[in-house]
């Protein structure tokens, strides 16, 4: 990992992230799907062809957060010129026109539609429903399914390679596991 910000430019899985996807089928097999989602981003395409999650349904609304003029740029760099600099309270700089960037409360409402088709899949659907994205948008979409506001995503760190469950306690929203590894 670079260190980049990186959420339209469509680069494939690096070896140790093709490995790490890899290890992931045997702590899915061990679930129920019922329905696949999937960024249309070749890096979690790839994920989920090589974790073995068949028939997913290609969703634009798991896209990486737009960096706007942050593409490709590291938060070193940033803070040099924003030192106090925070994605989830202080957004993007503006990019181009198309990818202008998006402000915490933009991916917060893309977050709640891809929530509201999970929640549609699981009424529809016996199992699980398992989504193959990308780090910040899924820290937003963990806060705003918990009914904390966008910038809640900072609370959650997310690794890579790792499944994150999100269900439900006394029918309420909780996290049921966050940063699982396949076992060893």
């Amino acid at each position: 990992m670079s260190g980049q910000h990186t959420s339209w430019t469509d680069i494939s899985l690096t070896d140790r992230g093709r490995e790490q996807a890899r290890g992931l089928a045997p702590l899915l097999g061990s679930h129920r799907v019922g329905a696949v989602f999937v960024s249309p981003l070749k890096r979690a395409r790839e994920t989920a062809d090589l974790a073995g999650l068949s028939g997913a349904r290609v969703d634009a609304d798991l896209v990486e957060w737009d960096y706007g003029g942050y593409e490709g740029v590291t938060t070193v760099e940033i803070h040099r010129t924003r030192p106090e600099w925070f994605l989830f309270t202080d957004g993007v700089a503006p990019g181009p026109p198309e990818h202008p960037g998006e402000s915490p409360e933009e991916v917060g409402a893309r977050a709640d539609r891809m929530l509201a088709k999970v929640h549609a899949a699981l009424a529809n659907h016996e199992g699980s429903v398992v989504l193959v994205a990308h780090g910040h948008f899924l820290r937003v979409l963990t806060a705003r399914y918990l009914g904390l506001p966008a910038s809640g995503g900072a609370l959650f760190q997310l690794a890579t390679g790792t499944v994150c469950r999100l269900g439900t306690e006394h029918g309420r929203p909780v996290v049921a596991g966050w940063n699982v590894r396949p076992s060893s």
